[in-house]
């Protein structure tokens, strides 16, 4: 089911993204999405080009960007909204963990080839726009070789098989997520830096996707809340209905702000659109940004 807010999207910015911001908005407008949010991984370069759009076409639209950080030894998605985000510590953030990346790039390239495959450099070029390699990247350079197209190891991600409805996301989750063969671990910042690198800059700290970064440990994260998490994505693509319910009650419990976001990439998570969260509280999420002053009634 579609609703008007989507506050989880990812432009070009993301190493795993698709489209322009503008295209972003152009499509949020055909999809019925009223307020929305650009959030990417470390990067706040859309966002200029998103409220430019957004004020053209007259859709709502805040401030958003997705940090890695790491609690407990868990990895975690965290988008601070509502960011002045024209700040050094915002870019050297981006800056840090690129240079991170562009240096596990070979690395997973070789743990990639362990498993049985020849890729070169050349095929991944054509797909990554700075030199990063990212799981989706792997797989989708290897779903097009001729050479593995009936590769076991591929078989669940072609049509058809149980991992096809997201064949390069699913890929990355497999095999280059925390604890799995490709894994090349980025030194990311606590929860706790990210929380208060947000807020010193007038933003709201919300857990991304839960059901997804914390399965299995959904005990932490009353301490996660203890440590200053101001709220959560409850509604999510990546949840079941139970798992939605689930964080929307204990937000509501805990007095979190709770919001909804598809995850849109464009290519590498094709069974995924703009405005499909599973949202059932549309009109409670607008009524929350107001209060946080998020946007204007």
């Amino acid at each position: 089911m579609k609703n008007y807010i989507d506050l989880h999207m990812h432009s070009k910015y993301s190493d795993d993204g698709q489209f322009t911001p503008s295209e972003l908005v152009h499509q949020c407008l055909e999809a019925g999405v009223e307020i929305m949010a650009i959030a990417d991984h470390n990067s706040v370069k859309a966002i200029d080009e998103e409220i430019k759009c957004c004020q053209e076409v007259g859709i709502k639209c805040i401030p958003a960007v997705e940090i890695d950080c790491t609690f407990e030894g868990v990895n975690l998605h965290v988008v601070g909204y509502g960011m002045d985000y024209h700040q050094e510590e915002i870019k050297a953030l981006e800056e840090n963990v690129l240079r991170q990346e562009l240096s596990c790039s070979n690395q997973k390239l070789k743990l990639t080839n362990a498993l049985g495959f020849d890729l070169k450099k050349e095929q991944l070029d054509t797909l990554s726009s700075n030199g990063v390699y990212t799981g989706e990247m792997f797989g989708e350079a290897l779903l097009k070789d001729e050479r593995y197209v009936d590769h076991e190891l591929l078989k669940p991600y072609r049509s058809g098989g149980s991992r096809s409805d997201n064949p390069y996301v699913n890929f990355y989750w497999d095999y280059y997520a925390q604890g799995k063969p490709c894994y090349t671990e980025v030194i990311f910042p606590s929860l706790e830096k990210t929380i208060q690198l947000i807020n010193d800059h007038g933003g709201v700290a919300v857990l991304a996707h839960p059901g997804n970064n914390l399965k299995g440990k959904f005990d932490i994260f009353n301490e996660m809340v203890e440590k200053g998490l101001q709220g959560v994505e409850c509604f999510s693509s990546y949840h079941s209905l139970e798992t939605n319910d689930y964080f929307y009650q204990k937000a509501k419990e805990l007095d979190l702000l709770y919001t909804c976001g598809s995850d849109f990439h464009g290519k590498t998570k094709p069974a995924i659109h703009l405005g499909e969260n599973g949202c059932v509280s549309p009109d409670e999420i607008k009524d929350l940004l107001i209060k946080y002053q998020l946007i204007r009634g």
